[in-house]
């Protein structure tokens, strides 16, 4: 018996190794944008590609999914009411690089450029026309300044940063290559580039992560 339990925890110990091995040898790897796209480690993880490497995103709070939802639930509605040719997408790839592909939290494309690309894998290279990033305690220079200035070198023309821990969000519009900022508190209304009819304020988004 005490052999069997012995070679047991031996089994067990080369099963971690193998694994940490595994993990490491991951996490070193250099991958293209092709590998990324056709990479599965059979999980339920979601990665971001940064300068070639896989980089693991952590799973999102109940408020920051509630967030996601009512903003796109908002999208979708504006969208059909005004018959506007254009998708909303929560969650969906964009190429920022060559090889670099982030996962927004979302964002809103044409409809007729996702036709092109039903049979391949969520991940635009053009440039959505709006983006919406949802902060989090682990993606504040990510958010902040990582996309902000991948999303300006794509000409994505409006990109929203959700800070639900400081009660605001920041409206940013390309200019000439650069963004220009407008930071936005609790009454105050949004006004978007993209949806000059927006009738919202940041309270009414911020509490939509409280229910």
């Amino acid at each position: 018996m005490f052999n069997a339990q012995e070679s047991f925890k031996n089994q067990l110990k080369l099963i971690k190794k193998l694994l940490l091995i595994i993990m490491i040898q991951t996490s070193e790897k250099i991958y293209s944008f092709q590998d990324y796209c056709q990479y599965n480690d059979e999980s339920d993880n979601r990665y971001e590609l940064v300068d070639g490497k896989l980089v693991l995103m952590n799973p999102p709070s109940f408020q920051h999914l509630l967030i996601a939802k009512f903003l796109e639930s908002y999208f979708d509605n504006l969208i059909k009411e005004k018959s506007l040719p254009l998708l909303c997408f929560k969650e969906a790839g964009v190429r920022t690089g060559w090889r670099k592909s982030r996962i927004s939290d979302l964002y809103i494309i044409e409809a007729n450029t996702i036709q092109q690309l039903l049979n391949q894998s969520a991940i635009v290279d053009i440039p959505p026309l709006l983006i919406v990033e949802i902060v989090s305690p682990e993606s504040v220079t990510r958010d902040y300044r990582y996309k902000r200035s991948e999303y300006a070198a794509l000409g994505v023309n409006e990109y929203w940063i959700v800070d639900p821990k400081n009660e605001k969000i920041t409206i940013l519009l390309l200019e000439e290559g650069l963004y220009e900022e407008t930071v936005y508190h609790l009454s105050d209304t949004l006004v978007s580039r993209l949806f000059p009819e927006l009738s919202l304020t940041v309270n009414q988004v911020l509490v939509s992560g409280n229910r």
